[in-house]
C-alpha cells in the first residue's frame, strides 16, 4: 500500500514562491509516476504537473508552464512541485498521487494529464494566494 503525504503548503502574496513535497512510502518509489493536481473551491480537480517513473520527463497545464517545476528525488522518495510568481488563481488544495505501479511504465504524453492514471492519493496541502 502506497501512502503520500503532503506538507509544504501556506498563505503567500502575489508573486511569492513556495515549494512543496510530498513524502511516499510503500512499495518501490522509484517505479512510480508522480503526479500533482489541486482543487480549488467549487471546481474540479485539475492536473497541474507530472513527472515520469525515472524523473527525465516532465508535464505541466498551460496555466503554471514557465512558472511551477516539478522535480522527483528517488533517494529521498520526495516529489518536489517549486512554485514561483504565484497567482491568485493558484489558490487550491494541492494533491500529490502516484500510478503506484509495481513495474516502471511509461505512458504516452496525454495519460499524464489524466487523474484517473493515479491510484494513490495524498490528504492535500492549502495553497492561499493572496494581493
Amino acid at each position: 500500500q502506497v501512502q503520500l503525504a503532503e506538507s509544504g503548503g501556506g498563505s503567500v502574496q502575489t508573486g511569492d514562491s513556495l515549494r512543496l513535497s510530498c513524502a511516499a512510502s510503500g512499495g518501490t518509489f522509484s517505479n512510480y509516476v508522480m503526479g500533482w493536481f489541486r482543487q480549488a473551491p467549487g471546481k474540479e480537480r485539475e492536473f497541474v504537473a507530472a513527472v515520469s517513473w525515472s524523473g527525465e520527463y516532465t508535464y505541466y497545464a498551460d496555466s503554471v508552464k514557465g512558472r511551477f517545476i516539478i522535480s522527483k528525488d528517488n533517494a529521498k522518495n520526495t516529489v518536489y512541485l517549486q512554485m514561483n510568481s504565484l497567482k491568485a488563481e493558484d489558490t487550491a488544495v494541492y494533491y500529490c498521487g502516484a500510478d503506484g505501479r509495481v513495474r516502471a511504465t511509461t505512458y504516452t504524453a496525454n495519460q499524464y494529464f489524466r487523474r484517473g492514471l493515479y491510484k494513490y492519493w495524498g490528504q492535500g496541502t492549502q495553497v492561499t494566494v493572496s494581493s
